[in-house]
């Protein structure tokens, strides 16, 4: 199984490094010196890494065969792939593979069926998983402990524990009122 490990940023200097932003979560392993990278467009690669180094906390890269600024340029924006098998796991045990994840089936803590995850979303504050709704709607649920407390990988489930309007839109109201009880107005007068 191939996995995006890399997308190549702008070219360092004028000895051909690049600066990468890194995809994975064993850049030592998976862009180490040596390693033999697929890339997209194909027509760049393959690309093999010859030395690595961080600069000013990024990562910087240098290819074989890539010796001058000019040509490191010209790299700029290909994704590096790197070839997975398809059964290996991260050695913690809560961290998975984006592959992993995708089509679980996802379902609440009862057993209600929620829909199926279609993809992972990688932002910079938090991962959230994409789910496809059995009605057919789409909703965004953070990739956190407190919300996906299971993982079950032999069942291929994500069970999630939705806070109140993840899942239906509607927001449950933190106290509780009754009905002969009135709020305060839009303007705070009670009006």
């Amino acid at each position: 199984m191939q996995l995006v490990v890399a997308r190549i940023g702008r070219a360092h200097g004028i000895k051909g490094e690049v600066t990468v932003e890194v995809r994975t979560d064993d850049p030592e392993m998976r862009l180490a010196p040596g390693a033999v990278l697929a890339t997209d467009p194909a027509s760049v690669g393959p690309l093999t890494i010859e030395s690595g180094r961080v600069h000013s906390g990024r990562l910087l890269l240098r290819f074989e065969g890539v010796r001058d600024r000019t040509a490191a340029e010209a790299l700029r924006n290909t994704l590096l792939i790197a070839e997975v098998d398809p059964e290996e796991r991260p050695e913690d045990p809560d961290e998975y593979y984006d592959h992993q994840l995708i089509d679980l089936d996802v379902v609440t803590r009862d057993g209600t069926p929620v829909g199926r995850i279609e993809e992972i979303a990688h932002l910079p504050y938090q991962d959230l998983l994409v789910v496809r709704k059995t009605d057919g709607g789409e909703v965004l649920v953070p990739f956190v402990a407190e919300i996906v407390p299971e993982i079950d990988l032999d069942e291929q489930r994500a069970v999630i524990d939705p806070p109140p309007g993840l899942l239906d839109d509607r927001a449950e109201i933190a106290g509780s009122r009754s009905e002969g009880d009135r709020g305060a107005g839009r303007d705070g007068d009670g009006s």
